[in-house]
């Protein structure tokens, strides 16, 4: 719906739209520029008042309007408005979107456009390195809940005229901006195209949960499939690299965390801290990881496979302290109960605060096993197991596809104290299957670039290779780009 030439109907129609007096933290301004009535609206605490005080009383000199009449709202607004952005707008949808984004509207008299002031500032906490992704080596910024923020993080590293930023609206209510960020030069223009076509088509009143809400939208997972199917970052050196090696960022507003495109399950074995040591020490520690993601999966059902269904074996091996065997279901009960409780101590350590964390997880792991033992709810070698196992998982990188492995894990346990044998060999064989039939968005296969098979990007995968061996442009090319 266009604008009326009458500043009083456009008053009234805003009026009739906005909670305008009846909500704090809408401000509206009648003003005079010379002789000609004009009318401000902002959102409190998204305008810098300082530049817009300096504007108003500029706009209000006498000597800025010649005759004491606004005649050219496009002269008026590219001589007098220079302390920020300003652009003309004549679309009712497209004014209320923007002002509940942040950017101030000027109407003036006469006219039937209005000019959009964007001093816009948002409130944000400081640029932190994440939780989940700390280094001991190399930056320490990341990605915060303002859009510009994380936009100009990238761009400090990418000073590339192929960098593009592209906004999109999502939610009917909540009308958030979702940024697609790329390189024109190697981007997979197939997935482009499809990735904004996604975002566009989605109907949904708002993204509640940020960025794990569009997660959702864009690729609808079954229950069957816990592993994650699209890569997350909170840092910016992470998201840069994989924008160098083609790769889609999504960044949506209000959540530091952003989404990566194409993803593959080799990504969850990444590090950053790889990077930051010396090739032959990040490799090391990436096969590490690479090892730990099987300990993590099958070390726990192993054990009550070969403990409970194979005493000989088990004491072959010397699995158990002491000679004699422990009923199958007796081992079983004690696994889930180990599980639980390691469970219960990683849950509320992380809704603690850091000073008590720590000591809690420590403290409450000791007096818990301890008594545990002398209650014959557990045993000493169920105890050492669960927690090589819980090393194991905490040593993975990525935070949800540590708990899909748990998940898993969970599930063959069930399967082999319930059947045994067969049941471990049937609930692998279902992890498997889940594993391999995991959706991933644009049709890219999970697991590239083991199928299809790409030597030299699986070689930079499993191992951390010199820099100058590894540019982007010479391993993640999966053809041209521009002909996809």
């Amino acid at each position: 719906m266009p604008l009326s030439t009458s500043l009083e109907e456009n008053i009234q129609y805003l009026k009739s739209k906005l909670p305008i007096g009846a909500s704090f933290d809408l401000m509206t301004r009648d003003l005079r520029l010379g002789e000609t009535k004009a009318y401000f609206l902002g959102v409190n605490g998204f305008c810098k008042t300082d530049i817009l005080q300096q504007i108003f009383s500029d706009l209000q000199n006498p000597l800025y309007v010649e005759n004491g009449q606004v005649e050219d709202i496009v002269l008026y607004m590219n001589a007098k408005i220079g302390y920020a952005q300003a652009s003309l707008c004549d679309s009712w949808d497209s004014i209320l979107r923007n002002v509940l984004s942040g950017p101030s509207l000027l109407m003036i008299d006469g006219f039937s456009q209005g000019i959009l002031i964007d001093v816009r500032t948002y409130p944000a906490r400081g640029i932190s390195e994440p939780d989940v992704e700390r280094v001991t080596r190399g930056a320490r910024d990341g990605f915060v809940e303002t859009m510009l923020f994380n936009a100009n993080l990238i761009r400090r590293r990418i000073r590339s005229t192929d960098l593009c930023f592209s906004v999109h609206s999502v939610g009917s209510q909540s009308k958030t901006d979702v940024c697609i960020a790329y390189l024109e030069n190697n981007v997979n223009r197939q997935l482009l195209k499809k990735l904004s076509e996604s975002i566009d088509a989605l109907n949904v009143s708002a993204l509640t949960m940020g960025s794990k809400s569009l997660e959702e939208l864009l690729l609808p997972k079954r229950w069957w499939n816990p592993l994650p199917a699209i890569q997350t970052t909170e840092r910016p050196d992470v998201a840069c690299s994989y924008l160098s090696e083609g790769h889609i960022l999504v960044i949506v507003d209000n959540s530091p965390v952003v989404l990566v495109f194409p993803c593959t399950i080799f990504q969850f074995t990444q590090n950053s801290e790889d990077y930051y040591n010396s090739p032959s020490v990040g490799t090391y520690f990436r096969l590490v990881r690479f090892f730990c993601i099987p300990v993590s999966l099958l070390l726990m059902p192993a054990f009550l496979l070969l403990a409970g269904y194979f005493p000989e074996l088990s004491d072959k091996w010397g699995l158990l302290s002491d000679s004699g065997s422990i009923a199958p279901q007796r081992l079983f009960f004690y696994v889930l109960a180990v599980e639980f409780l390691l469970d219960l101590l990683k849950y509320s350590a992380t809704l603690n605060s850091g000073r008590l964390s720590g000591s809690l997880s420590v403290i409450g792991g000791l007096i818990i096993g301890d008594i545990a033992v002398s209650l014959n709810w557990a045993s000493v070698e169920v105890l050492f197991y669960a927690a090589v196992t819980l090393l194991a998982s905490l040593s993975v990188s990525g935070t949800e596809f540590s708990d899909g492995i748990r998940l898993y894990r969970i599930l063959l346990i069930f399967a082999t104290g319930f059947f045994g044998l067969p049941g471990f060999l049937t609930g692998l064989t279902l992890i498997l299957l889940s594993i391999a039939t995991t959706p991933t968005f644009g049709g890219y296969s999970y697991f590239w670039p083991l199928f299809p098979f790409n030597r030299k990007a699986l070689g930079r995968l499993l191992f951390r290779s010199p820099t100058p061996k590894a540019q982007p442009s010479k391993v993640w090319n999966r053809g041209n780009p521009h002909n996809q």
